[in-house]
């Protein structure tokens, strides 16, 4: 059965012109570059940055993710949609916040089921570090969040120590509404009763 696609699925991918230099939110996302900027970094198959995209279509999303197929793949999910407001970067995640995301720009940024590289030899792989916070402290206006979803309890542990030491954020409490979507890997570990750990920070 052939897709339908509501909008160009190239369109939804956006290609910077200087990778040396911030983003400019007028061209990623044309007409509505004030809108309130959600970023998902490593978005996956994009079945959640396409969910927000459609829960929420006052707010801008920018989903993140270095492997090509997965890219093409968040394209043609979007495409689907009649959803204007979500797009897709082909860059790391690091690269992304602490070059490409204008200073204080961002509003939520997601980061739902990192690789908790489990090897103790590998935890300087791992995502959430401090120069990963100071970074993401930069791209967030003042009161913006950092949400974070993890199934790994070592690695959620890791993370919480991370946080206790640094200066930039405060943690608070967060229950996510039945209507906040779930990653592809939310329901497989759900369906395996697996438990969901979640931290929520703040930007002071």
């Amino acid at each position: 059965m052939q897709s339908v696609f509501l909008i160009p699925p190239e369109t939804v991918e956006f290609l910077p012109e200087n990778y040396f230099a911030p983003l400019d939110l007028a061209a990623v996302f044309p007409g509505r570059p004030d809108a309130p900027l959600e970023v998902d970094l490593g978005s996956g198959d994009g079945s959640f940055l396409v969910a927000m995209a459609n829960r929420a279509p006052e707010r801008n999303f920018l989903g993140v993710e270095r492997l090509l197929g997965r890219v093409r793949k968040t394209c043609r999910r979007m495409a689907r949609t009649q959803a204007r407001n979500g797009r897709i970067i082909r860059v790391e995640s690091h690269y992304l916040i602490r070059h490409l995301l204008p200073r204080g720009s961002v509003s939520v940024m997601h980061v739902m089921f990192p690789d908790p590289w489990p090897k103790r030899h590998h935890h300087h792989k791992r995502l959430i570090q401090t120069e990963f916070l100071d970074a993401a402290r930069e791209a967030l206006a003042p009161g913006g969040e950092l949400r974070l979803t993890t199934d790994d309890l070592p690695y959620f542990q890791h993370m919480r120590k991370v946080f206790s030491v640094h200066s930039g954020f405060a943690e608070e409490p967060w229950t996510p509404g039945p209507d906040y979507p779930q990653t592809d890997f939310e329901r497989l570990f759900r369906s395996q009763g697996l438990p969901i750990h979640r931290a929520l920070l703040r930007r002071i």
